[in-house]
């Protein structure tokens, strides 16, 4: 399996690209966008962003969960895909639906960023320092049951979690104006953005596992769209690929929804290079039951195998009680 990154040094600059990048217009979305607009240009291609704001920007009073899920955030960018505007649409993996509409593709996954949580607040250390009736906050179901099962096992039912919407400056500013004690994001945001000092403490994943996709970057296209392939595939992090692909496939086999508190993270073993550990948790969103949790390993060289690793999480999850959106 192949364990590096590619050179992006070496560029062609006679076959460069007229590309356009479709991206959402926050502060986060468009440095990964300027990311691979760099990435890109070095490669020889000319390069120019495309910034639109999509209904998940937009819509900052009810969860994801209840007005749409993770597709509002890139539905208008795949219209500038479909209409020709834009060429490529650069995503945070772990907004991305876990089934794209007919037509259209991912094309790369990039090398990932840290993909663990982080918990954020001007006052507590970490949940063991939280005063009182504290509120914390955070946008995902996933990150809900977590901590919700990390007060029960601290004996605080005082603790409330609130809802937390809006793109990461406007979090940190709800956090800053004492809307809550701490939040609860994800790291990688945080450090490609330069805000690694706001971070109190970093969650091993066996403390929150970290939500499938989580830290990773994107890339999608229009299907047809075979001469883009090629171009990006300089970009693709084959390792980070494959990672993600088995944990995107658990949450596809369990009807993956921003409505269902499922955490998936696939990690490489120090030791054999190939052999890929997949670990998953479900909880119900109401409290009922404990989290199910269910881990395997297997020997991962093709997207193929990753599929199937996650296949059979999956499997076993269902097995354990886990309940897919609905049932």
């Amino acid at each position: 399996m192949f364990l590096g990154s590619f050179d992006v040094s070496i560029s062609n600059a006679a076959n460069g690209l007229s590309l356009t990048i479709a991206t959402r217009e926050s502060r986060l979305a468009l440095w990964q966008a300027e990311h691979v607009k760099s990435l890109l240009q070095a490669l020889g291609h000319r390069v120019e962003l495309l910034g639109m704001t999509t209904q998940g920007d937009q819509i900052l009073d009810r969860s994801l969960s209840k007005v749409g899920g993770k597709g509002l955030f890139v539905k208008e960018l795949e219209v500038a895909l479909e209409e020709g505007r834009a060429d490529i649409a650069v995503h945070s993996l772990k907004d991305v639906p876990m089934d794209l509409p007919p037509g259209f593709a991912l094309a790369c996954v990039m090398e990932r960023e840290d993909p663990r949580d982080a918990w954020v607040s001007p006052h507590c250390a970490g949940l063991a320092e939280l005063p009182t009736n504290a509120v914390v906050g955070t946008s995902s179901l996933r990150r809900l049951v977590l901590l919700r099962e990390a007060l029960d096992a601290l004996g605080r039912s005082d603790v409330r979690i609130e809802p937390l919407r809006g793109n990461l400056d406007t979090r940190l500013r709800k956090l800053d104006e004492g809307q809550y004690h701490a939040i609860v994001l994800a790291a990688a945001g945080l450090k490609r953005l330069g805000l690694s000092e706001r971070i109190r403490t970093i969650f091993e994943p066996d403390a929150s596992l970290p939500a499938a996709g989580q830290g990773a970057l994107g890339i999608e296209v229009r299907s047809d769209r075979t001469d883009l392939v090629k171009a990006l595939a300089p970009l693709v992090h084959m390792p980070s690929w494959l990672r993600v692909a088995a944990e995107r496939t658990v949450s596809r086999a369990m009807g993956g929804s921003c409505s269902m508190p499922l955490a998936a993270f696939a990690q490489w073993d120090e030791v054999d290079s190939d052999s890929l550990r997949l670990d998953a948790a479900w909880g119900d969103p109401e409290g009922r039951g404990a989290v199910v949790r269910v881990a395997m390993q297997a020997s991962v060289t093709t997207l193929d195998q990753a599929e199937a690793l996650g296949q059979r999480v999956a499997q076993a999850l269902r097995a354990a009680g886990a309940q897919p959106p609905g049932v």
